[in-house]
Order: C-alpha cells, then sequence, then structure tokens
C-alpha cells in the first residue's frame, strides 16, 4: 500500500512540474513567419504582465475599417533591459511597428519592432534585443 501511495505521489507530482514546461508555445505555434506586416497605429492599451507583455493597437485600413492588433512581446523584465520603461509609450500613442500575423488569427501577432511615429529611428523594443541590428546605441 505504501509503495502505491508513494508511486501516485511521484506521479502526480511529476505531472504538476512538467505540465508548465509542456504549456509554454513556441513562436510556429502561434504565428506565421511569412505574414510580416509593417503598420502604424494608435495605441490602446498595454499591459505589463508576465509571461509576455502585450500591446493593443488600433490600425485604420484604406476603406477606414479599424482592426485591434494584439501583440505580444517577450516578458516585462527583458523588455525593461531593452530601456522601455512604462511611462515611455502610453495610450494614445501613434506608433509604427513591425509584426508577425496569428496564424488563425491575424491581428494576434508577435511584436519584431515598435516606434512612435515621431521618432521612427528610435526604437522602443526589437525583439532579441540590443544585439540585433538596428537597435539604438544607449
Amino acid at each position: 500500500m505504501k509503495n502505491k501511495l508513494g508511486l501516485m505521489i511521484a506521479g502526480i507530482s511529476f505531472f504538476c512540474f512538467t505540465m508548465p514546461a509542456i504549456a509554454h508555445h513556441g513562436f510556429d505555434t502561434e504565428y506565421d513567419a511569412n505574414k510580416k506586416v509593417k503598420l502604424t497605429g494608435v495605441v490602446t492599451k498595454i499591459e505589463w504582465l508576465n509571461p509576455h507583455m502585450r500591446v493593443y493597437i488600433d490600425v485604420t485600413d484604406a476603406k477606414g475599417n479599424v482592426a485591434n492588433w494584439n501583440l505580444e512581446l517577450t516578458s516585462p523584465n527583458t523588455v525593461r533591459r531593452q530601456g522601455w520603461g512604462p511611462k515611455d509609450l502610453l495610450p494614445g500613442e501613434k506608433v509604427v511597428f513591425e509584426a508577425y500575423g496569428g496564424k488563425v488569427i491575424e491581428t494576434r501577432g508577435a511584436l519584431a519592432r515598435i516606434a512612435k511615429v515621431e521618432n521612427p529611428d528610435k526604437p522602443l523594443f526589437i525583439a532579441g534585443g540590443p544585439e540585433q541590428p538596428g537597435f539604438p546605441k544607449q
């Protein structure tokens, strides 16, 4: 009986510790590397949450239709290490961004680069960080 109880506890523990690692998604699971876009829009919301930050941007097309892009970034800690703080980009600001569209919902994408329209050559974020070409030197 003790062996069965110990085995059961070990099995449940193993399951509990491995599920978070299995549950985490890879880029190819949700996003399409062939759907890279460069768009301009207005920030509606920024979420500084773990495990991934999110930026929501309203983009208006040529016909006047507005689509809200839900863009995933890396963790808030990684973004802060690039020099972007919570007050550097606020709802209502106009931005230019590059992203990879989602496989299922195109407007749910992975953010590759974002900058304010008035400073397009000074990105707030570039996927991969300061070692990437184009990242401004501090």
